[in-house]
């Protein structure tokens, strides 16, 4: 799907930055950059699915060339009149063994015991969210599995959030060096953005504490970013996006024709064991998405195909 067909399965919910009345023109700017990142996004994976060639390829045997499949998902919640809802875009291919680009738009009231977490929610409850959200497990050990989300949420304040971590289960030196420096060059074009401490409290939010372990090589976590300045802020998140979007696919092809051993492959499993706990203990997105009634397909379509543990 090109970017000109990005509104056609775009959902919109009637929540104002105020918390009611119809949906403000800079929600409806950042839903349609949720759906035009998701399908240029789509678009780049499919093309790397059609590149894989020589041994790696042959390898894969019969499984052809992935494509996304799309499903939509509409919420539901009797507290507002349009609760919204968002798309599942998945592809299980022979460069990626599965990946989602999920994007929604929900609306709705919080919980009593929620809404104390959330910004701006204790003195009402109703929420509108919007975001893009993405995992990428790799067939090829060599190929690093990795973690993208950017939203946007209002409440009875409003703010951006989001990030990128990289997930290798076999740590290469060169990949961690440059996500780091694409990631620190984003970060640098912007006044309101922080890398020094994006950087660190991704490495805080990214770590099973019940292992003292890393989920991965980190990345970039920033949340409640509201500088004043939307304008700023959401070129900011517009970039985290972009950048992702330039990064990894080169990551992929430098690593997606390396062969690899059952050792390898014993190893990537382990280590996506770990990715889930992380998951399904400690997410923020998570936790937000079950909270708020979201799709449960959608929200644990981040955890592996398969995982093991030793």
């Amino acid at each position: 799907m090109s970017d000109a067909d990005s509104s056609q399965d775009s959902p919109t919910s009637q929540v104002s930055a105020e918390g009611v009345g119809a949906v403000s023109e800079r929600q409806h700017r950042a839903t349609e950059w949720f759906a035009e990142l998701r399908n240029r996004i789509c678009a780049a994976f499919e093309t790397l699915e059609d590149e894989l060639s020589g041994e790696t390829a042959e390898r894969m045997g019969d499984i052809p060339p992935g494509r996304f499949q799309r499903t939509s998902w509409t919420r539901s919640d009797d507290s507002v009149d349009d609760p919204g809802g968002g798309t599942m875009a998945v592809m299980h291919g022979r460069v990626f063994e599965k990946v989602g680009v999920n994007i929604s738009v929900v609306s709705g009231n919080f919980s009593p015991e929620f809404a104390t977490q959330i910004p701006g929610a204790s003195e009402a409850p109703r929420f509108w969210a919007a975001g893009i959200s993405l995992v990428a497990h790799m067939w090829n050990p060599h190929a690093p599995a990795v973690h993208m989300n950017t939203r946007h949420i209002v409440t009875t304040q409003s703010w951006f959030g989001g990030g990128a971590d990289l997930n290798p289960a076999l740590v290469k030196d060169d990949d961690t060096r440059d996500f780091h420096k694409a990631l620190e060059d984003c970060c640098n074009r912007h006044a309101v953005a922080d890398h020094e401490r994006y950087k660190a409290w991704a490495d805080e939010y990214f770590f099973n504490k019940h292992r003292g372990e890393a989920r991965g090589v980190g990345g970039i976590f920033y949340d409640y970013l509201n500088s004043g300045d939307w304008e700023a802020d959401f070129a900011f998140t517009q970039d985290v996006g972009t950048t992702f979007l330039d990064i990894f696919p080169r990551l992929v092809r430098r690593r997606m024709h390396e062969p690899w051993s059952d050792d390898d492959r014993r190893q990537q499993l382990i280590h996506r064991g770990r990715y889930a706990e992380f998951n399904l203990v400690y997410d923020r997105g998570t936790q937000f998405g079950l909270k708020t009634g979201g799709n449960p397909e959608a929200i644990l379509m981040s955890l592996p195909p398969m995982a093991s543990w030793p």
